[in-house]
């Protein structure tokens, strides 16, 4: 019997135009560019897959949302719904909003870290890191080895190594480790998540060293849905309720709600500390704006609220998922090397292996997002040594592990046909790898060079 297709959760209400350019348009504007995607204009995109941060498309119940928003400037009911979702969905006592995830961050380090202090995490994220070595703290990786083997089939590849935390409690003392970072899920591993198991056992180790633990939440709600469908006794828990008990676990979290909040804009830093929550709102105000809005307005504020709920539906986070799916089950069926298990944001092709003719200081991830976009216009982002950076000690290049290329899906935007168009462009490329050259760095910027970096081919 055949097995029945299941349908996008939703219907289609309002569309937005794209337009296909031609191959000589896409070579001009990727020169212009500086073989960098990110300085694409958006409007030469065919298919958008950069990011999907406030990429989202928005529900019928949102898009109200902004028409109900209360624009007060301190103590609006839409500040108030906002702290309301937070406190009833991720179950955190205090909130403070800020305009995105990297305020939260730049609030938790600030008030948190100094000179001389580690920060252990599960891999690293590009801002995160930037704000704690930017306040003189290191970053520590204590992520299993698994998560540097793209092609490891690790079902929690983004579990917390703990022998390497003790360790690492061991060298430097527990006074110098401010917090726990913990990724609930882990974007640069290819978005791979955590256990709750080992999330239980790192807060138990963690509380036993008088170690706070604060998640990057950003796609805790896809963590959720890898827990419900691998881990056992969880497949008959709800999301809502699985999310829940993940936070439970932490301390408190700093949050984007730019993707699983199905917001364009916002994000908030969470917490059950009352210390940590009153220096919060001290410093959000030089920052951001009053603690009531953080930086957004009281719209923002308010389909953020609702995205909220939105987000921990079953059937929604379902189908999120099995879309990035359909897409890289495609490529790893031809052969096309990708970060296996596929992750719940975006398929990351394996750019070391896609190209193993180019050396990781040809760039090969950035070579092979901007010869993607040439060949189709669809915009993916390099993942690899540009986003590694330099180590700010000796000034030389990182070396990371995985090289790779993320495909990111952002949230009810496109439909499998247009993922479809994205594989045969991928598959094409596949087939005449041979043909793509490196590149060589032309300007470079201090921090965060991913962003605004510009390249040349090399001949």
């Amino acid at each position: 019997m055949q097995r029945r297709v299941v349908a996008e959760p939703y219907k289609i209400k309002a569309v937005e135009p794209i337009r296909m350019t031609s191959r000589p348009e896409r070579e001009q504007f990727m020169a212009e560019a500086g073989y960098n995607t990110f300085l694409l204009r958006s409007a030469d995109c065919y298919i958008d897959l950069l990011t999907d941060s406030g990429t989202s498309a928005m529900s019928d119940h949102q898009w109200a949302g902004l028409m109900w928003g209360d624009e007060a400037y301190a103590g609006s009911r839409s500040w108030l719904n906002l702290e309301r979702a937070v406190r009833e969905v991720y179950g955190y006592k205090h909130v403070v909003p800020t305009h995105q995830g990297r305020g939260a961050e730049n609030l938790l380090s600030t008030i948190t870290i100094r000179p001389g202090h580690y920060i252990p995490g599960n891999m690293y994220f590009t801002t995160t890191r930037a704000h704690q070595e930017r306040n003189g703290g290191t970053f520590v990786d204590v992520i299993i080895d698994e998560a540097h083997d793209a092609q490891h089939p690790h079902p929690f590849k983004g579990n917390v190594d703990v022998d390497k935390l003790r360790a690492l409690v061991g060298r430097v003392g527990a006074a110098n480790i401010p917090y726990m970072s913990t990724a609930v899920t882990v974007n640069l591993a290819g978005g791979q998540p955590v256990s709750m198991q080992n999330l239980r056992e790192v807060k138990e180790y963690c509380a036993g060293q008088g170690i706070p633990v604060m998640y990057d939440a950003t796609r805790a709600v896809e963590n959720a849905f890898f827990i419900q469908e691998r881990e056992p006794g969880y497949a008959a828990k709800s999301i809502a309720s699985i999310l829940k008990e993940m936070m439970s676990y932490s301390d408190g979290c700093t949050m984007s709600g730019k993707k699983d909040c199905l917001v364009n804009i916002g994000g908030f830093l969470a917490t059950n500390d009352e210390e940590l929550y009153t220096k919060a709102c001290e410093l959000v105000v030089v920052f951001e704006g009053m603690p009531s809005y953080g930086g957004l307005a009281g719209r923002d504020m308010e389909a953020m609220a609702r995205g909220i709920y939105e987000m921990v539906d079953d059937d929604y986070i379902a189908h999120r998922v099995g879309q990035v799916r359909y897409l890289g089950h495609q490529l790893l069926d031809a052969g096309v090397p990708a970060v296996r298990p596929i992750g719940g944001h975006a398929v990351f092709l394996d750019a070391r292996a896609f190209l193993p003719h180019l050396s990781q200081d040809e760039f090969p991830a950035q070579s092979l997002a901007a010869y993607l976009y040439v060949d189709s216009g669809v915009r993916a982002m390099e993942r690899g040594i540009v986003s590694a950076g330099r180590d700010p000690a000796t000034g030389h290049h990182r070396y990371p592990k995985l090289e790779l290329v993320r495909l990111t899906i952002p949230r009810r935007v496109y439909t499998d046909r247009h993922l479809d168009v994205v594989a045969g462009s991928v598959l094409g490329l596949f087939e005449k790898r041979d043909t793509i050259r490196g590149l060589r760095m032309v300007y470079e910027p201090p921090t965060l060079r991913f962003f605004t970096a510009r390249f040349q081919p090399l001949p």
